[in-house]
């Protein structure tokens, strides 16, 4: 059972870490004062339990519950027979202060109104917690992506979680999606819609698929997509990105737009970075089959 404590101070990115442990595949816990955590360790030591990995965020929003942090964490360790491991998040005044004036929101410890003197009393009572930490990040020039790609470096490459890339197919007829990332617009393929045989089946089905490989461009756009592709991707996952959506779009989203999203999911299926999908926004629209002019 590997059990992960994240605190540190108000304001230095905690949530944002909680969500990469979860992007990872940990069952978390927020704001969990530190007298429960034995009960839930004991939880997570039941023979049915489904749990072999979790992360738990305990931090002053506790109030007087959180001083026993430091007790209870050996009283855990001699429940699950290993030590737990301590995430502390910390980063200067001056980041602190920004923060908290964006986002407008209360120190814990600021009860008349001082904010520095809210940053300053947190940072006293937690330092004994901070010497104690196995691993201590400083967030103050971090963007999120930076955070969760450092604690993704800390749980190991096995531990990483896999971007998920979406191949999606739309129709320009019916709207542009909006959680699209990259675009591309495959129009100037040749329609099998005005081919009576090929108008009522779909890009998934191997006639229309057949058709749109031979069409005219084809040929040099294929290569060129790919290559694209095989250097934007792992660029996104190294970024920290959990999902990327690629779209693809034709005038009603039955055809060739599906065809390119279904190409590219199986020629990016196998790769082990990456949890491939496939979207078909339109492709269940009505449509007219219309006859070859």
């Amino acid at each position: 059972m590997e059990l992960t404590i994240i605190t540190g101070l108000s304001g230095a990115g905690k949530s944002h870490a909680m969500g990469a442990f979860e992007d990872a595949g940990w069952f978390c816990v927020d704001n969990l004062p530190p007298g429960l955590l034995p009960a839930l360790a004991d939880l997570f030591l039941l023979p049915a339990s489904p749990v072999t990995r979790a992360a738990v965020v305990s931090d002053v929003r506790g109030g007087v519950y959180f001083g026993e942090l430091d007790e209870v964490l050996d009283r855990v360790e001699g429940a699950l027979g290993s030590r737990p491991r301590v995430l502390f998040l910390e980063a200067s005044d001056d980041a602190l202060v920004r923060r908290f004036k964006e986002t407008r929101r209360p120190h814990p410890l600021a009860a008349d109104g001082s904010l520095s003197d809210g940053i300053e009393r947190e940072r006293a009572s937690l330092a004994p917690l901070r010497e104690r930490a196995d691993l201590v990040i400083d967030t103050s020039d971090m963007t999120i992506w930076g955070l969760r790609r450092a604690i993704g470096e800390s749980l190991g490459p096995g531990s990483r979680p896999r971007m998920a890339v979406i191949f999606a197919s739309f129709g320009y007829k019916h709207g542009m999606p909006q959680d699209v990332d990259l675009i591309f617009d495959v129009r100037f393929l040749r329609n099998p819609h005005y081919v009576a045989a090929l108008s009522p089946y779909t890009g998934s089905d191997a006639e229309v698929r057949a058709y749109v490989e031979e069409s005219p461009g084809m040929e040099e756009f294929l290569p060129r997509l790919t290559s694209l592709l095989d250097f934007l991707l792992p660029v996104y996952a190294e970024e920290g990105r959990a999902a990327v959506v690629v779209g693809f779009g034709c005038t009603g989203g039955r055809h060739r737009s599906v065809a390119l999203a279904e190409m590219m999911a199986e020629r990016f299926g196998g790769d082990e970075r990456f949890r491939v999908a496939t979207s078909h926004r339109h492709v269940r629209r009505s449509h007219t089959p219309t006859e070859a002019p």
